[in-house]
Order: structure tokens, then C-alpha cells, then sequence
């Protein structure tokens, strides 16, 4: 029986340096029914001409150019004229492992429907990878190999955008790549999340993420905190508040106060706490910051952790266990 055919998205924009690389590792799966769909997105360097070498010798490769203007564009677009019943992303500027396609497609072959393939990834650069990249690769990959993706999605992203394959009816029952929401990647997870698409165990590195000063992760505005702290009071909004909860805010710095005034637009009643000294007691947006202490006064609450300190986090962590509080239920961590 002919394996399904695997529709791989990719947008592109002067990346000429890294596509090479690209292509030649798609080339080189080891599972061969696929498609590429790769997208010009107004390139003024030699991306175009190159990609076009490769579609005319290799018809597997299908070169358009965006109409519209950024990813979620070309995505709409590569999706689009896709036709394949499995769906992965590839970033232009990566590496696929030979065994990548291959071990995504046998994990939705063999759980089906409702389930999200997910593969380890590896930070790469030629100037070395700095600490933050390493302990975010760390951290994702641990959640990966257990399936347990979920359990943090407050924190970061965590399913890679390079590196997940689902169905074809299941991204479009979550509405694939419509919303013209940014960081583009972490709302289609959440939204994977809200449909109760479960994420499949993975234990292999199959993916090579590339780190560079330029790459737009890094420099675009649509990826500045600013929007993924609003995309996740946004989601937190339409998935795991509860009405018949105190919403506890804890941190009083950026994260939280951007928080608050999202409450606020929103009528939502808060409480605020922290355990800076020199905040505790003054007003905010009309609202007094409390001792952390008082969230044992504070019934039926869900706390909301914007506090990034790794220590603080851990003194946070065995409080809310003192009080027999529950994660997701009780409280989530936002940092």
C-alpha cells in the first residue's frame, strides 16, 4: 500500500545562504511520497532563482510566490495548493534529518487522527549557541519525549514550528493558518491544544534548527514579548479561565503589568501579588500588590505566574504545593 502523501509548507525570504542545505536534506528523506510547497515571500536576494533550479529537475517541488505579504501569507498559500493528506512546516533556513518525514509519518500512522507528531530538535549555528537556545532546546525536547507538551504551554511554545506533522482534516477542523495572528506558531498550538489534539511521544532528534542574528525570530516585531504575552492571556482567556475563579496575578514586572491592563480592557476582577518588598502595598492600575502570603486567604483562585526567576519560581512551586493547589486548575506558570 502507497504511504500517504506528505504536503511540507515552506516559506521563504533571502535565505540564498542556508536553502542549499535546505533542499538537499528533503532530497535526501528516506520516505520519498512527499510534496514541498515552498513560497517566495518577496525575496531580493538569489532564494528565487535557486529554488527554481531545483523544481525543474525535481517535480516534487512546487516554487509560487506569496501574493500577500509575510508567513501566515505563504502559508495560506502553500496550504492552498497542497495535496497531501499529512501536513509538516519547514523552515528555509533548517535541516531535515533523513529519518525526519519518515518518523512523523509512522507516528500519525499509528495513533491516527487527533494527535500531533512532534520530533526532537537540535540548535545549531556556526557561531555557537548561546545558553537561552540551549536550555529552551533542553527544556522542549524533555516535554517531547514524554508527549507532555501541554503541561508548560504558558510558558513558551512547545511544539517547534519545523518540527510537527498532523492531518490534513485536523489543521483544517483548527482552522490551519487563517488567523493573521502572530507569533503564528505558538497560536496554531494553542489551538492544537484547544481541540484536544494530543501530542505523540518522540525520542529521536530529527530536526536541526539554525540560529542566526538575522533570522526573524530574532528581529521581526511580530515576535517582540509584547504580542506573546498578549497571544497567551488571549488563549488563557478562551481555554482555561474559569469564571468561578479569583484570576491571582503574581510579578508586578512587565509580564504582569501587561497582564493586568489586559484584565482590565477585559472587566475582569484580579487580585495582584508579589514578593518584591518595595512593591508590596503600592497601587497599580487601582489595584493593590499583595504579600504572596495572602493567596492562602484568597478562595477558589488560579494563580497566574509571570515571575521569570528560576529560584523564585522554585520557592513559588513548593508554596502552591503546601496548599495542595493543582497545575492548569490552581495555577500556571507564565514564565
Amino acid at each position: 500500500m502507497q504511504k500517504p502523501l506528505i504536503s511540507i509548507l515552506t516559506p521563504f525570504k533571502n535565505t540564498a545562504n542556508y536553502l542549499v542545505e535546505c533542499l538537499d536534506s528533503i532530497l535526501n528523506q528516506n520516505y520519498t511520497n512527499w510534496e514541498l510547497l515552498i513560497i517566495d515571500d518577496h525575496s531580493n536576494d538569489d532564494s528565487y532563482s535557486l529554488v527554481k533550479k531545483y523544481s525543474e529537475k525535481d517535480n516534487r517541488i512546487k516554487l509560487y510566490k506569496n501574493d500577500g505579504e509575510g508567513i501566515i501569507s505563504a502559508l495560506q498559500l502553500a496550504l492552498k495548493n497542497s495535496s497531501g493528506g499529512f501536513i509538516t512546516r519547514m523552515d528555509s533556513d533548517d535541516i531535515m534529518l533523513p529519518n525526519k518525514l519518515e518518523v512523523l509519518a509512522n507516528s500519525l500512522l499509528q495513533f491516527g487522527k487527533q494527535h500531533v507528531a512532534v520530533g526532537l530538535v537540535e540548535y545549531f549555528s556556526e557561531h555557537g549557541v548561546g545558553e537561552g537556545y540551549k536550555s529552551y532546546e533542553t527544556w522542549l525536547n524533555n516535554l517531547t519525549e514524554t508527549g507532555s507538551n501541554y503541561n508548560e504551554i504558558y510558558k513558551e511554545c512547545v511544539i517547534p514550528s519545523p518540527c510537527w506533522m498532523l492531518h490534513r482534516d485536523d489543521l483544517i477542523a483548527c482552522d490551519a493558518f487563517n488567523p493573521c495572528i502572530y507569533p503564528e506558531d505558538y497560536d496554531l498550538t494553542f489551538r492544537f491544544y484547544k481541540h484536544g489534539f494530543k501530542c505523540i511521544p518522540c525520542d529521536k532528534v530529527i530536526h536541526k534548527w539554525r540560529d542566526y542574528s538575522t533570522r526573524t525570530s530574532r528581529t521581526h516585531i511580530h515576535y517582540a514579548q509584547n504580542h506573546f504575552t498578549t497571544l497567551k492571556v488571549n488563549h488563557y482567556l478562551g481555554i482555561d479561565y474559569n469564571e468561578d475563579k479569583i484570576p491571582v496575578i503574581w510579578g508586578a514586572g512587565t509580564k504582569g503589568k501587561l497582564m493586568a491592563k489586559l484584565f482590565l480592557e477585559h472587566e475582569i476582577s484580579f487580585e495582584w501579588i508579589c514578593d518584591n518588598p518595595n512593591k508590596i502595598g503600592r497601587d497599580i492600575y487601582g489595584k493593590e500588590l499583595l504579600n504572596f502570603e495572602s493567596l492562602a486567604t484568597i478562595k477558589n483562585s488560579q494563580s497566574l505566574i509571570t515571575v521569570a526567576n528560576k529560584d523564585a519560581q522554585k520557592q513559588i512551586r513548593k508554596y502552591l504545593a503546601k496548599l495542595n493547589l493543582e497545575p492548569i486548575k490552581d495555577y500556571i506558570f507564565f514564565c
